[in-house]
């Protein structure tokens, strides 16, 4: 019986070291400290915003691209967007309503930047949001426009 317990035992232990590894790269990509959610100087023009990104594999692997500046399209007169050249990991779901200054993945390439709320029925994953939406859709105009993405140290 005590052979068994230590096999399960040994078992549990190996099943749980991958688990607390990508838990621990998910706190560390979202901070220095993993205290302090991870910052991105967003610059639309002479603007500059904040944003927080959340802490999940998605933003793990956006940090490693930034900084990055990309020349974004209008849609509905509520988003900027920008197809990536390459994929990132997913982790979407139907969130039901976008928030002013949401920063969201639709599908694994399309980076999206919302200067409006509204209801919506789509799937994104979430990325982070800008902490004060002030003048952001005035800076982003109603046209294509450059938007830089810089993270705060």
């Amino acid at each position: 019986m005590i052979g068994a317990k230590s096999f399960f035992f040994v078992l549990a232990v190996s099943a749980s070291v991958p688990v607390l590894t990508v838990c621990a790269d998910l706190v560390t990509a979202g901070s220095d400290t993993g205290e302090n959610p991870a910052r991105l100087a967003i610059q639309v023009g002479s603007e500059v915003f904040t944003a927080i990104l959340y802490a999940n594999e998605t933003t793990v692997a956006l940090l490693r691209k930034l900084p990055m500046k990309l020349e974004m399209s209008e849609l509905n007169g509520n988003e900027k967007y920008f197809y990536l050249p390459y994929r990132l990991p997913v982790s979407s779901q139907r969130i039901g309503a976008i928030k002013n200054g949401d920063i969201m993945l639709y599908g694994s390439d399309c980076f999206v930047l919302f200067y409006k709320s509204f209801p919506t029925s789509y799937s994104y994953t979430k990325l982070g949001y800008i902490t004060d939406v002030t003048g952001l859709a005035k800076a982003l105009g109603s046209g294509g426009v450059t938007v830089s993405f810089s993270v705060i140290e």
